[in-house]
């Protein structure tokens, strides 16, 4: 019998076990974080707390897990778990013109993860927001905005417009919140992004 076996078997079980925690608990964030209901404009596309959960999980969990996330949310959306703000959900949700907006969540949420895994496990706030205002607004918006335009047959001007006044005033505060949040985590737990390194009982 190879002892020398054991120990990265259960490390990587635990790491595992780890990550799959941490990937459902940032979904019932995201979910929760839409409990308050949402702010549905004549665009169709509402005004919700989620983008916050969404750049949490970027900035805390990293990409891979922060995808996984987000995706994991779509996913029981999709299925017909009102998950989203207000209650939404099923595949109805996804012939909207908010589909674009979640697709970006996803690809958003990837971006910070990979940006802010690029600096610890130092934290500067500076970079830290700019991760946030990347991929929680510039990519998002980058794939929402056209997939809004398309589906309401508007220009991207206009759908550029309206993300503009109504949704980043919002956002950049999200992006201030995250922020914070994710800097005083990764001072608590340095280590929370190294799925090599596991605390020993």
């Amino acid at each position: 019998m190879r002892v020398s076996d054991a120990p990265p078997r259960r490390s990587a079980t635990r790491s595992g076990a780890r990550d799959t925690a941490l990937i459902a608990s940032f979904t019932a964030l995201i979910a929760v974080l839409g409990l308050p209901g949402a702010l549905t404009l004549a665009s169709g596309v509402p005004v919700t707390l989620q983008t916050l959960g969404v750049m949490l999980a970027g900035s805390i969990l990293g990409p891979r897990r922060a995808m996984a996330s987000v995706a994991l949310l779509l996913v029981l959306v999709a299925l017909g778990l009102p998950l989203l703000a207000g209650g939404r959900g099923g595949l109805a949700v996804f012939a909207g013109p908010s589909v674009g907006y979640l697709i970006g969540w996803v690809a958003g949420a990837g971006v910070i993860g990979w940006l802010v895994a690029r600096k610890l496990p130092t934290y500067p706030l500076w970079w830290g927001g700019l991760a946030n205002v990347i991929g929680g607004i510039v990519v998002v918006y980058a794939i929402g905005i056209p997939v809004q335009a398309f589906i309401l047959g508007t220009s991207g001007v206009v759908a550029t417009a309206i993300a503009a006044t109504a949704y980043l005033p919002g956002d950049v505060i999200k992006v201030v919140i995250a922020t914070g949040a994710a800097a005083a985590v990764h001072r608590a737990y340095p280590n929370l992004l190294d799925p090599h390194r596991v605390t020993r009982d």
